[in-house]
């Protein structure tokens, strides 16, 4: 009966949701309408019903699609559809929108972008730029709290937590186009920070992914961030999970050494136990 009911609740916000306009949209090229719906008629007619299936399918759709940063960057705000250029967090993106219009049975375009926005902007809308998601610590608070998405970091056999100040973003406001000669911006996104000083958030350490029972509490479409130790960020990447027939761990992501998505070649514990700066990672799902 929970169920049944969550289903209902989340088909009725699909359709009840605030899109934006038209005129508020960013499209990579004329084709992407139809290159989603088609990508959309192809998971219902996978018959696929978990969320993880759903996601682990999709991300085989986007494999080798190059890797582009910055699409979402611009002189206004818009909400910007783009699936052949990815980079990490737009692929996250577009796996969950994909995969959540599916879940609701929806094969059109708009639905896909009605998800995309629901997920990208605090609290379901676009505003301006201080209104997207940029940290991932906010983006998992604010999405959970709308039944989105959930960690299971905690639930994994061993896990650690971290505190941080977290306000990268204003302390380095010339690496973003968005901040740097706007000083009104740059302070709507520290009264954002302010709401994550001293956040603690938890982290499956990285030498903890050659254990058993680690590996096995993963699953193949899960959602991870890679923590970093680097200050003022808590997050420096995002994929998804991938596992083979033996089991091992993988990442599958948009990468941008490779230039395009792909799974990486060494397991997660061999990738993480070579980086400097990531020291684990933290793991979540899409809600049902």
């Amino acid at each position: 009966m929970k169920k049944t009911l969550s289903l209902i609740i989340a088909f009725a916000c699909v359709l009840c949701a605030q899109a934006v306009s038209l005129q508020q949209m960013r499209f990579h090229c004329d084709k992407d309408t139809a290159e989603i719906n088609l990508l959309l008629e192809k998971g219902q007619n996978a018959s696929l019903k978990t969320p993880n299936q759903l996601v682990a399918f999709y991300a085989q759709e986007l494999l080798d699609r190059p890797y582009v940063a910055h699409t979402l960057e611009g002189e206004t705000e818009l909400l910007t559809i783009n699936i052949d250029q990815l980079d990490c967090t737009t692929f996250v993106e577009t796996l969950y929108a994909l995969t959540r219009a599916t879940l609701n049975g929806r094969t059109s375009w708009r639905d896909y972008a009605s998800a995309l926005e629901d997920l990208r902007y605090r609290n379901g809308q676009m505003g301006d730029y201080s209104t997207r998601l940029h940290y991932i610590s906010e983006w998992i608070v604010n999405n959970r709290s709308r039944g989105n998405l959930i960690e299971v970091t905690p639930d994994v056999p061993t896990c650690a937590y971290l505190v941080k100040n977290i306000d990268f973003m204003s302390r380095h406001k010339d690496s973003y186009v968005s901040l740097k000669d706007d000083e009104t911006m740059v302070e709507k996104i520290r009264k954002c920070e302010m709401g994550y000083r001293n956040h603690r958030m938890p982290y499956i350490k990285k030498q903890w992914l050659a254990r058993k029972d680690v590996k096995a509490a993963l699953k193949t479409g899960d959602f991870v961030g890679l923590v970093t130790k680097i200050d003022g960020l808590d997050i420096s990447h995002l994929g998804i999970v991938y596992k083979d027939e033996r089991g091992e761990v993988y990442l599958l992501d948009a990468s941008m050494t490779g230039g395009k998505v792909q799974i990486e070649k060494e397991n997660m514990y061999d990738m993480l136990l070579h980086s400097k700066n990531n020291i684990g990672l933290r793991v979540f799902r899409i809600m049902q």
